[in-house]
């Protein structure tokens, strides 16, 4: 299978580099780091290992693929969508935060599928990625339901031994993710610990309330999400990756943009247009907003 992949960072650098075994990968990503994979190839390395040579290359439009993979960050999600409208591309599947295959959607005249993946990747430095944990991805139709488009691309991961489950209820996957998200990620960013410090006391409270909140939004909008299972999706994760700094802590860090809007931004969004009230992500969004304005992030 013919498969891009736009944003061509660490998740979407790892997926394409075990993809490339088996399949034709174009990674679309920053210079420095496709300068080196067009020269060198590139080296996967830890939990999983193998050198590929994929193509990568800057250029963003005029590609031709049967399968675009989408891991962009969530702000740049219509910037991609609009170099994807310019490229000749059979289907797209985002594994991005946040809520954005809508926008995807809005933009293309192609099939967007759902997808959740909780492999953990590194770029050590141009040209070499590190899985720092094997896990799996999830792949199905945006509205639910089985789909011929989800059941190839599912093929497609699993011939390059990637732990793959194509779902029929991605609507509530996307929601129990993007509660895990929102308990776990501006959480850990704000108080900058890792996530087994929401394990327990006040910082468990308030992930567990933002997941709640976030539980009570997907209802309303028509996903059946219990407050218990976002609840238990917070402390699962947590306890798997009790070491590890989320990725919005690591923006944080690395003073970056991070993707509050698409996360708890996105809770506090849905809930005005219900006239539901989500005290505990309203505030988590307002404070990292606030650090981004402060940092000239915004």
């Amino acid at each position: 299978m013919r498969i891009l992949v736009f944003g061509a960072g660490s998740l979407g650098t790892l997926v394409g580099g075990l993809l490339a075994s088996v399949h034709d990968v174009t990674l679309v990503g920053r210079d420095r780091h496709v300068a080196r994979v067009s020269k060198t190839g590139l080296d996967v390395v830890g939990a999983e290992s193998g050198h590929v040579t994929p193509t990568a290359t800057t250029t963003e439009t005029g590609h031709d693929a049967d399968l675009a993979l989408v891991t962009v960050k969530s702000f740049d999600t219509l910037a991609a969508a609009e170099a994807l409208a310019a490229c000749d591309v059979d289907a797209v599947l985002s594994l991005q935060n946040g809520l954005t295959e809508e926008l995807l959607e809005s933009h293309l005249d192609v099939p967007v599928l759902a997808g959740t993946v909780t492999y953990g990747a590194r770029l050590v430095a141009p040209g070499r990625v590190e899985c720092t944990g094997v896990g799996r991805v999830v792949l199905g139709a945006l509205d639910g339901g089985t789909s011929p488009v989800a059941e190839r691309a599912g093929k497609a991961f699993r011939d390059a031994n990637i732990n793959t489950l194509v779902a029929s209820d991605m609507p509530r996957r996307r929601w129990e993710k993007l509660a895990v998200n929102a308990g776990i990620n501006a959480v850990t960013a704000l108080a900058r610990v890792e996530n087994g410090a929401l394990a327990t006391d006040e910082a468990h409270d308030v992930a567990h309330r933002a997941a709640r909140e976030t539980a009570r939004i997907a209802r309303l909008e028509g996903v059946r999400l219990p407050n218990r299972v976002a609840r238990e999706a917070i402390d699962r994760v947590v306890e798997k990756t009790a070491a590890n700094h989320s990725s919005m802590l690591q923006d944080v860090d690395s003073g970056k943009r991070t993707e509050v809007d698409a996360i708890n931004g996105a809770v506090v969004e849905t809930a005005v247009k219900h006239q539901f009230e989500v005290p505990t992500n309203q505030t988590l969004t307002a404070l990292l907003r606030a650090w981004e304005r402060g940092k000239g992030l915004r």
